[in-house]
């Protein structure tokens, strides 16, 4: 029995994927990752790392991170409390939605997580205090590889739905978009 429903989303390989827990009277147990059922929609690795991340304030911004190839990474984030909005924008060059991006909110409520293929960039904005994330990560933190796109960058035009606050100096300090960007003429 399918404890993930994946829906597509408007962005290639993205999808929005939804926990089917099983409830009764102690409360409930779900599923967060299955490789089997993920492995229809390009999850092929292995889980290399699992991350958890901790937001105190409503309304900050973090990311828009991704690491470049060879070390690019599949990504299954999910929230564990409070609520974030999630925002992946797509990076693959040649794809006919290069630089576009798609956000879901995500909550310890819904249960949704975000599955987000190689080649896009990844942020989200605290909808509430006190936000904790998951990820489950296709290949471990490079250094060397780790890039970035300014979340409040006017060309990317990302509609964050509260006032960006809290912004760390090294998202702040990521470039904003110029003619050409990883090598492809915008």
């Amino acid at each position: 029995m399918s404890r993930l429903a994946l829906a597509p989303l408007p962005l290639a390989g993205l999808f929005r994927v939804m926990r089917q827990p099983l409830v009764d009277e102690r409360g409930f147990f779900a599923r967060m990752f299955c490789a089997e059922e993920l492995a229809g929609v390009g999850w092929t690795a292995s889980i290399a790392q699992i991350n958890h991340s901790y937001t105190a304030l409503k309304g900050t911004v973090r990311g828009m991170h991704y690491q470049k190839s060879p070390h690019a990474e599949m990504k299954l984030v999910g929230c564990l409390r409070g609520e974030v909005w999630d925002v992946a924008v797509d990076l693959r060059q040649g794809s006919p939605t290069f630089l576009h991006w798609h956000a879901e909110h995500l909550s310890a409520d819904n249960g949704h997580a975000l599955l987000i293929p190689p080649g896009f960039a990844h942020g989200f904005q605290a909808l509430s205090d006190h936000a904790e994330l998951l990820y489950c990560h296709s290949a471990a933190y490079a250094p060397a590889a780790e890039a970035g796109l300014n979340p409040l960058d006017q060309r990317l035009a990302i509609a964050w739905p509260l006032p960006a606050g809290q912004l760390s100096p090294r998202d702040a300090g990521q470039p904003g978009m110029t003619d050409e960007f990883e090598g492809v003429r915008l």
